[in-house]
């Protein structure tokens, strides 16, 4: 076996279909097809059931693609340990961020980044947390900005700042006339949350535990997005638990929608640089985390320095 038919395995696993995986990878689909059929006649199993245009990964196969994630992610870091050892803060640096913080963040963090890091342009992604961890896990990337903590063996955190969480509502609800509201406050009827996936869904699950009653059929709306759900909110279908760089000033000056802060202690989410315990790029690491540290307003972030 070699690493180039490990790839085409792991990018029929991505895609779920060889014609796809095929023009993924840049070669054609007979090609990719014999293969990943040669890797499965030297392993002596079947890392796939083929049933038509169908492609199901087998239970040895899901065992085997994790070794493969393993392998390909190992060999990038050497490549990347030969560019390390010559300046660790020259090259471009693969990161992901989720889709609650991407649209925020970004403008913020770029000019930080051409300014302090001339020598390592960044190539975002923007995904769920689930995805992004194993694309960090498989060294398709090198690092992800995440609120929560990585689920996957062999990944580390750095923690970068706490990013408080608000309540966003219609300027005509009866908690706008307060200066805070607690948990207690909230009604689940009227909470909306993103679709699943989403940390923050979880993490407003989590904030609204103690509260009373059930989640509402507007709930069940499942936005993709946090621009959806404050839509949903000026137009005065409930509530939401938002993220305080999500705050813009010009939509707060429309007059229909307000936000609050959590009254009785800190209510945020900490922000993360999660990457490969042994990456050769510990000090790239480190200067992006300056540079988003540097990059976020201080009212809307704690400063996080310790590393884990």
């Amino acid at each position: 076996m070699n690493l180039r038919d490990l790839e085409y395995a792991l990018a029929v696993e991505k895609h779920g279909h060889f014609s796809r995986a095929a023009v993924a990878c840049e070669v054609s689909q007979p090609t990719l097809s014999g293969q990943i059929r040669k890797l499965e006649d030297d392993l002596g199993v079947a890392i796939f059931e083929r049933d038509g245009r169908i492609v199901r990964v087998t239970p040895v196969g899901r065992t085997i693609l994790d070794f493969a994630k393993q392998a390909v992610g190992a060999a990038a870091d050497m490549r990347r340990v030969a560019e390390a050892s010559r300046d660790p803060l020259v090259g471009a640096l693969r990161v992901g961020l989720i889709p609650t913080l991407a649209p925020y963040l970004l403008p913020l963090l770029l000019p930080q980044a051409r300014k302090r890091l001339p020598g390592m342009p960044l190539t975002v992604v923007e995904e769920q947390t689930d995805l992004l961890t194993a694309r960090v896990a498989a060294g398709e990337i090198e690092a992800a900005v995440l609120a929560t903590v990585p689920a996957v063996a062999g990944l580390i955190d750095m923690p970068l700042f706490d990013e408080p969480l608000v309540l966003a509502l219609p300027a005509t609800h009866a908690l706008a006339a307060k200066e805070s509201v607690s948990k207690s406050d909230l009604d689940l009827a009227e909470v909306l949350l993103l679709a699943d996936g989403h940390c923050l869904r979880e993490q407003t699950l989590e904030l609204c535990s103690r509260t009373q009653g059930a989640l509402s059929t507007g709930s069940d709306l499942r936005a993709t997005n946090l621009e959806t759900l404050l839509n949903l909110v000026e137009a005065g279908y409930g509530v939401t638990v938002l993220p305080a760089l999500a705050l813009d000033a010009s939509r707060m000056k429309s007059g229909r929608l307000v936000t609050r802060p959590f009254s009785g202690g800190n209510v945020a989410r900490r922000i993360r640089l999660v990457y490969r315990r042994f990456t050769p790029r510990v000090k790239a690491f480190d200067a992006l985390a300056e540079a988003i540290r540097a990059a976020v307003p201080r009212d809307k972030r704690a400063w996080i320095r310790a590393r884990t």
